[in-house]
Order: structure tokens, then C-alpha cells, then sequence
């Protein structure tokens, strides 16, 4: 995941805390999922249908490799 900062109005920030109280999860995981919104879900992840989602068969087995594949945590 990649952070970034943004500045928002101090009325934003108060309904976002309210928004993550309301739904359990933190302002990140409400920002993220309006993000994904805007930009027409084009990052969502697509389930499978069984409560998992789709990807390599051997990614538990090796996650290490996968992620370093994917690029993730570098900048």
C-alpha cells in the first residue's frame, strides 16, 4: 500500500470520524473505499464466490515472493 497526505476541510474530517465510528473501521478504510468509488472500482478486488478472493493457488506458500513480485512496500 502506498500512503499519501492529503488536506481536507475540518468539516470533512469530523464526518469521516463518524462515518469509521458508525461503520466499525478506521478514516483510512473509509477514504480508501470512497476512492475506489471514484474511481469507478477499477482496484477492487473480485471475490470468488467462496469468502476469498482470486489469485496465485500457491500465495500462502509463497506470499514473500509474490509481493516482492508486485512491487509492494517499495517507493
Amino acid at each position: 500500500m502506498k500512503k499519501t497526505s492529503i488536506y481536507i476541510e475540518p468539516e470533512i474530517d469530523v464526518a469521516l470520524t463518524r462515518r469509521a465510528a458508525e461503520s466499525g473501521v478506521s478514516k483510512a478504510e473509509v477514504i480508501r473505499n470512497a476512492l475506489r468509488q471514484a474511481t469507478s472500482g477499477s482496484v477492487r478486488m473480485k471475490p470468488t464466490g467462496r469468502g476469498a478472493f482470486a489469485g496465485p493457488k500457491d500465495l500462502a506458500a509463497k506470499a514473500d515472493e509474490h509481493l516482492a513480485s508486485s512491487g509492494f512496500g517499495e517507493t
